[in-house]
């Protein structure tokens, strides 16, 4: 599966996808674009987008996207 967000990672995007490619898509292709090409690209590539506004995988609450894909797909660790 495809995944894509904001180019120039920073916390959250590093994290998320580590996240991703341990514990939810083993073989996830992270893709990094311009903020103002993710919506577009996503939709073009067939990729779910994350770690920004007015999508699934974002921020809620307090709390961030990294929170976010932990409650989504019911990952249980002692870590989290």
């Amino acid at each position: 599966m495809k995944w894509i967000t904001r180019e120039k990672p920073k916390i959250d995007r590093i994290a998320c996808p580590w996240l991703i490619k341990r514990f939810i898509d083993a073989d996830a292709e992270i893709i990094y674009v311009p903020t103002d090409q993710v919506i577009a690209k996503a939709l073009e590539l067939d990729a779910t987008p994350f770690d920004m506004p007015e999508v699934e995988y974002s921020h809620y609450d307090d709390r961030c996207t990294f929170d976010y894909f932990i409650k989504k797909h019911r990952l249980k660790n002692a870590v989290f």
